[in-house]
This record gives C-alpha cells, sequence and structure tokens, in this order.
C-alpha cells in the first residue's frame, strides 16, 4: 500500500526509483508501483516496477504547457531547498491540472498513516529497523495493553460525549487495531461513546465534524452508476454492509445524509462484539435528499439539498442498489437495513427477503433482544409468555416487529396459530388503542394488531382497560410513562415489567429513577439507551439496557460463518433463546434480565452458534460440512485486534 507524494519521495530508492529515472524527461508522470505478494501486502524487498502511463488530454492547452514546462526541467520549485518540482505541482496556476499520484509501500512514514498495519509506539526495534522507522518515532518501545491505558486515561478527562466520540473516531482513523482493543476491553465504557446515545448527537452534527470518509455515500447522482461506486471501495471481499436513507435516525427523525454516523457505529460493534473483521464491513450512506428544513438550510450540511426522493424515483435507486450489491459482492453478504422511515423499512424486508440476506435491526434485531428480556422477566414475575398481557406504546417498526416476534414465540411454546396468540398483544399509537373499527384507516404492518375492543384514546386510559402485565414503549417520544401510568402499573401487577426502549436518552419514555420510584421499587425495568444505577429506600437498583448490540453482532457472525443465503424467523428466535440462557441467577438477583456487556464476546459466540445451526436445519446454509462445536468455530473465527508481528 502505498503514499507516495511525486515531490516528496520518488528520490529514494527504497521504492525501487532511482533519481535518474526520476530526473527523465516525460511528456506525462509514470506510476511506480510496489511488487506486492498474494497476500495483498508488500513483497519481501524493495522491488519496483514502472509502468508508463500516458493521460489523455483533458485539456489540449493546459496540459501541453504544463507538460513542456516539465520537459525542459526548468522549473523553480516554490518549495525552497525541497525535493525538485518534477511534476510542477507548486508552479501549476490554479486552471492547470496536475495528477493526484499516489503510490504505497507499507514501509516508512506511509506505514505510520495506514490505520491497517500502524502500531505507533509497539512498533519493535527489529520491526523499526526492517520498516525504515528510524528516527520517525520517540525511542520508547511499549505495549499495546500500555496504550490501551493510555487511551482510557486520556478518554476519560474529556467531560462532552461528543469530545469522546470524536476521539475514537480519530482514533479508529489512525490505529485500527488499537481502536477495537479498546473498545472490546472497555465495552461498557465506551459503548454509549460509539453508539447510542452519542452517535446520535453525532449524527445531528455531522456535516460540523465530518473529517474523512468512513464509508460509502450513494446519491441520486450516481443512479445508473451504483456498480462502479460500489467498485470504487478499497475492500472487496465485504460480508456485512450496514445501509440507511438517514429518514429516521433513532428517535431524532430525518437527517439525510448525516444519519451516516449510524452505519459506521453498527459495524463498528460487529467487528468488536462479534468479531466480524473491519475490512469487511462496509457503512453506505442513501442520499435520497432531506425533508429538514434545518439541515437544508445548514451551510455545513454535506448531503444532497433538495426534498426527499419518493415513489418511483426512490425504489428505482434502491433496486439498483441491492441488484448492484449482489451482482458484486455475492449472494452470502448480509445487508443490515438501518433507520428507514416505517412505509420504507417494511416494504424492503418484504421485498428483498426472499431474493437477498437481509436483516432489518430496527424490526428484527431490536425484537429479538426484547423476546430475550422478557423470557428473562418470566424468573422473576413467574408464569409463561402464554400467561402475560402486553401493551405497547408505538406501532412502527420496533413496536409491531417486537410484537409479531412474541407472538411468534408464544406460538412456538404453545402450538396456538399465531393469530390466536395476537390476541394477548396490544398496541397504542398516536390516535389511541388500536382496534377494529380503526381498520380502514390503518397502515397494513398495524392491522393484525386491531382488536374487537371500544375506542381508547391515550395510553393512561388503555392501561386502564387492557391491565397489561408488561409495558412496552417504542414510541420515541420521551417521557409518556407518567408517573400516573406506572403507578396504575403497580398497583395492577406486584412486579410490573416496564421497557422504555426508545433512543437516545433524551426520547426514553421514562428514566430508570422515574420506574422505580414510581413503582415504589417493584418493577422490573430495561431501556434502549443506558441509565446510572439509581438508590431508592436505601437500595440500590441497576439498569438493565436492552441494546440490539445484545443481538445483531452474534446473529451476523452466526449467519456468516454458515454462509446462509436467506433469513429466517427462527433464526431470531433462536438468537433470543441464547441470549435469554446467557442471564445468570445474580443477574436476576440485582433486578437484571440481561447479561453485563463485559462479557459479550462470549454471549455473541452462543448466539451465533445457535443461529447458524438453525441455518443448518433449515436448509440455509452453503458452508459445508457443518462443524462439530459451532461455539468453538464461532470463536475461531473472530476478529482479534491483538497486534500482529512485521518481518
Amino acid at each position: 500500500m502505498l503514499s507516495l507524494n511525486g515531490t516528496s519521495f520518488l528520490n529514494n530508492s527504497l521504492y525501487g526509483v532511482s533519481k535518474s529515472w526520476v530526473q527523465r524527461k516525460m511528456s506525462a508522470p509514470p506510476v511506480v508501483l510496489a511488487a506486492v505478494s498474494s497476500n495483498g501486502r508488500p513483497a519481501d524487498g524493495n522491488v519496483g516496477v514502472l509502468v508508463e502511463n500516458s493521460l489523455k488530454e483533458t485539456s489540449e492547452n493546459a496540459l501541453s504547457s504544463s507538460s513542456s514546462a516539465v520537459v525542459e526541467n526548468d522549473l523553480t520549485s516554490t518549495v525552497r531547498g525541497g525535493v525538485e518540482d518534477v511534476y510542477g505541482e507548486d508552479t501549476a496556476t490554479e486552471d492547470q491540472y496536475i495528477t493526484p499520484w499516489t503510490v504505497t509501500v507499507a514501509s516508512g512514514y506511509p506505514l505510520l498513516r495506514d490505520p491497517h498495519y500502524n502500531k505507533g509506539l509497539a512498533f519493535t526495534e527489529k520491526e523499526r529497523d526492517a520498516h525504515f522507522l528510524r528516527g520517525l518515532l520517540p525511542p520508547v518501545v511499549i505495549s499495546q495493553d500500555l496504550q490501551v491505558k493510555k487511551m482510557m486515561a486520556s478518554m476519560r478527562k474529556y467531560e462532552v460525549p461528543l469530545q469522546r466520540y470524536m476521539a475514537m473516531m480519530d482514533l479508529q482513523e489512525r490505529n485500527e487495531r488499537l481502536f477495537y482493543k479498546l473498545l472490546i476491553d472497555n465495552v461498557e465504557e465506551l459503548l454509549p461513546v460509539v453508539y447510542t446515545p452519542t452517535v446520535g448527537e453525532a449524527c445531528q452534527k455531522y456535516g460540523s465534524i465530518f473529517r474523512q470518509p468512513q464509508g460509502l455515500f450513494i446519491s441520486l447522482k450516481e443512479k445508473g452508476r451504483i456498480l462502479e461506486v460500489l467498485k470504487n471501495w478499497p475492500e472487496k471481499k465485504i460480508q456485512v454492509i450496514v445501509v440507511t436513507d438517514g429518514e429516521r435516525i433513532l428517535g431524532l427523525g430525518d437527517l439525510g445524509c448525516q444519519g451516516m454516523g449510524i452505519p459506521v457505529g453498527k459495524l463498528s460493534l460487529y467487528s468488536a462484539l462479534g468479531g466480524i473483521r473491519p475490512s469487511a464491513c462496509l457503512p453506505i450512506t442513501i442520499d435520497v435528499g432531506t425533508n429538514n428544513e434545518q439541515l437544508l438550510n445548514d451551510e455545513f450540511y454535506i448531503g444532497l439539498r433538495r426534498t426527499r426522493a419518493t415513489g418511483q424515483e426512490y425504489a428505482e435507486l434502491l433496486h439498483e442498489f441491492m441488484s448492484a450489491v449482489k451482482q458484486n459482492y455475492g449472494e452470502k453478504v448480509l445487508i443490515q437495513f438501518e433507520d428507514f422511515a416505517n412505509h420504507n423499512a417494511f416494504d424492503l424486508l418484504a421485498k428483498y427477503g426472499s431474493t437477498h440476506l437481509v436483516f432489518n435491526d430496527d424490526i428484527q434485531g431490536t425484537a429479538s433482544v426484547v423476546v430475550a428480556g422478557l423470557m428473562a422477566s418470566l424468573n422473576l414475575v413467574g408464569g409463561t409468555l402464554a400467561d402475560h398481557t402486553f401493551l405497547f406504546l408505538g406501532a412502527g417498526e420496533a413496536g409491531t416487529g417486537i410484537a409479531e416476534l412474541i407472538a411468534l414465540e408464544i406460538s412456538k411454546q404453545t402450538g396456538a396459530p399465531v393469530e390466536e396468540t395476537r390476541k394477548k398483544i396490544w398496541l397504542v399509537d398516536s390516535r389511541g388503542l388500536i382496534v377494529e373499527s380503526r381498520m380502514e384507516s390503518l397502515q397494513h404492518f398495524k392491522r393484525p394488531w386491531a382488536h374487537e375492543h371500544e375506542p381508547v384514546n391515550n395510553l393512561f386510559d388503555a392501561v386502564k382497560a387492557i391491565k397489561p402485565t408488561i409495558l412496552i414503549g417504542s414510541s420515541g417520544a420521551g417521557r409518556t410513562f407518567t408517573k400516573e401510568v406506572i403507578e396504575t402499573m403497580a398497583s395492577l401487577n406486584e412486579r410490573p415489567v416496564i421497557l422504555a426502549l426508545s433512543n437516545p436518552t433524551s426520547q426514553s419514555e421514562c428514566t430508570a429513577e422515574e420506574a422505580y420510584t414510581w413503582s415504589e421499587g417493584r418493577a422490573i425495568f430495561a431501556s434502549g439507551s443506558p441509565f446510572s444505577p439509581i438508590e431508592y429506600n436505601g437500595k440500590f437498583y441497576p439498569s438493565g439496557q436492552a441494546n440490539n448490540a445484545y443481538i445483531f453482532p452474534g446473529f451476523g457472525l452466526g449467519l456468516i460463518i454458515s454462509g446462509a443465503i436467506r433469513v429466517h424467523d427462527d433464526m431470531l428466535l433462536e438468537a433470543s433463546e441464547a441470549l435469554a440462557a446467557q442471564v445468570s441467577q445474580e443477574n436476576l438477583d440485582n433486578g437484571l434480565i440481561y447479561p453485563p456487556f463485559s462479557n459479550i464476546r462470549k454471549i455473541s459466540a452462543q448466539i451465533a452458534a445457535r443461529v447458524a445451526a438453525k441455518a443448518y436445519e433449515l436448509g440455509l446454509a452453503t458452508r459445508l460440512p457443518q462443524p462439530e462445536n459451532l461455539v468453538a468455530y464461532a470463536e475461531s473465527c473472530m476478529y482479534s485486534p491483538k497486534y500482529h508481528s512485521y518481518r
């Protein structure tokens, strides 16, 4: 991999280029390629391959004048005392073309600027000699563990969460392995930094903090050329794509092109928590415009300045994208839809679920993690899922997705048809309780939940009428679980289960303190975003987090190690059961219905094994033969961020 700017490194024989060759008269600069081995890294020795390259004349007058100046070799460099201005870059006027030549070699200064291979002060004495690093680094040699300790000490000095986020992104762009080592070793402390809630603020301010691309931006300008755009990405062996159109970012609404923070954050967790190689992950934002007037008027906004495309224009772009991904990366690349608006999310999942390996984390991932928490909560409240009554605030992607998976799990346990098991589940949307009398006006994904009941206008009245044992919030509307609602839940149930799932923290239906205080410490509580432990009547209550990061990294790993070609609902149920099984009695005694994130890599391996086993059982796996021990196989496939030793 090479960084070579014609005016800086061409006089160094290290790169296989002689000084006499550089000073040779030429009409166009040649390309210098380093000999590389089969694994894509520089081969042993400094072998240079010189390839003459004639530039196509784009502007005859501009190029001819620039070319003749180089041939005459009498340019005066504006950089005094430096290398001769062979390419004329320093003396070119604004109306003259120059060529941005870059050559790469994993040695010397370029090695320190390559995030995939850079080890900073951890380069050994031998590596510093072998890779021409002497003088480019201070003399001390430290371990990766000490680097982690140093970075965490630095990170904790930042008081503003967004500053921590930017520091983490800077580290990822500078030293990839140290970034993942830091995240894995300190996952409980750093997860809220690289993902929710901080990533929400990062997306809101993405235009201001944007420094360099971390994924692909595909806009309406690229319509008809999406395959070509995909080929521009440097990594060719992609296993997971997380894609968003930015229309419904967390609970923050339409953030347009600035939603890129979500795919970047999700894929960081795929690698850190699920062990997917970072080079196999591709974040993508599809920019079809935005209806956010504030962004359209923001001079720092980085996306298309137009209202959102809809209808056929939108559908054609998405179809081209899906076709191009399959053509370029094959049948087994996992495409995760993220933060699409309801009307598109359900349609895309239905349209491409039978032809592509697709997964919607908002619909399916959220559902799987919530069902796992509910299974674990039964150890505290008793009974089976079929014995409970569920009431949702929110009937969008998350709400209906969770409800459907609950119904499927009850059907699996009882043998009753899913149409029957849905009757224990009630949903409240912005117009009140979803009932049969509203059927004609309901969106298609809400209709299965329209049960026979008189109209109810608000959540408080619905709680009194339905008398649920489990209350789930997925509305994206903060502080909607009021004191009256929670007190009523506590009066109806000895141990009410209350899940406030909306992100970020500001959009949570209630806080942990409110849930425990208003229920007199009897609630079983979990939230989508983290809350600190609270004290009530002299007792400390930890706050559990129903975070999708429990599920999607292990779920994706399971699909990859089995070579699955489709996602099936039974795989989601397997993931839920695997996660619920990781909740210990100690966790339950503390009122927690999810295990600690400190064990997340082992949890992900367990989930991956169960998902892979189900893929083999359903005949959807292509990686044959099936490994005997899928847990051990999953662990062996996980990416390790520890430094490699260099020859």
